[in-house]
């Protein structure tokens, strides 16, 4: 069986704008109108870049979509939550366990306190919009079920570990600029759109906004499905670890 879905997408215009550029790629896909609200302006930037899947999924919402987060983030979700996870009033348990947990960590030092309170606004407003978040073992499924109905995945996932490249730290010099240092940097987030999957080879296929990257030398590329597995889990590292598919409403997600 073999999957892929048209998608076209552009350049990425900096280093911190890799989620946006995937979302204007999965517009672009559905025909979706962003003009004067294009998300590359409206969509808020976390302190030092970068954005939330569920911030992009906001902003799908807003517009008359639907959307889907799968999640792996254990920094932000317990297990134990997604038990009744099909019942209809999961949606308000789920936010009530978000609201809980951040009254109790929001001052622990152990914490990353922004991300935390950042996710956990973003997540209730997600899930009050009418958003969906699930739970479920990583299996070639999660990835093949979309794509078999024609949806598109939006895709956070560790950069680092994708491209086998080193660690980053920020340039002192040029801020917003990140630099490879492999004993003195940390580990980078990043966004892909997943439009193909080839269960003969076990590899998906990929759109990257980031055009000269080093896994490729093009921005349209294969990695085997474990590979990409893998990347995405370690995602939970930068608070990515995510699935997000959007469609119009209607769609079967």
């Amino acid at each position: 069986m073999s999957l892929s879905i048209p998608i076209e997408i552009r350049p990425q215009p900096n280093e911190t704008t890799c989620g946006p550029s995937c979302l204007d790629a999965v517009y672009r896909y559905w025909d979706v109108s962003v003009e004067g609200s294009h998300p590359l302006d409206t969509i808020e930037q976390l302190p030092g870049g970068g954005t939330l899947a569920v911030q992009l999924a906001i902003d799908a919402l807003r517009r008359g979509m639907e959307a889907t987060i799968t999640t792996f983030n254990l920094h932000l979700f317990d297990p134990t939550w997604f038990r009744h996870q099909s019942e209809a009033s999961f949606g308000e348990h789920l936010a009530d366990k978000l609201r809980r947990q951040l009254v109790i960590k929001r001052d622990d030092p152990t914490v990353d306190a922004v991300r935390l309170g950042r996710s956990t606004k973003a997540y209730i407003e997600f899930l009050q919009l009418g958003g969906q978040v699930r739970m479920q073992p990583f299996e070639e499924t999660v990835i093949s079920r979309p794509l078999a109905h024609g949806l598109p995945i939006l895709c956070g996932l560790s950069s680092t570990y994708l491209y086998q490249e080193a660690r980053e730290r920020e340039s002192e010099s040029e801020p917003g600029k990140f630099k490879p240092d492999d004993t003195g940097g940390f580990p980078s987030g990043h966004f892909v759109v997943l439009h193909g999957y080839d269960a003969s080879s076990g590899e998906v296929e990929i759109a990257d906004p980031l055009h000269d990257n080093p896994f490729s030398s093009s921005h349209q590329y294969r990695a085997s499905f474990h590979k990409l597995a893998t990347a995405i889990l370690l995602g939970i590292v930068t608070y990515d670890a995510n699935l997000l598919v959007i469609a119009p409403a209607g769609s079967p997600l």
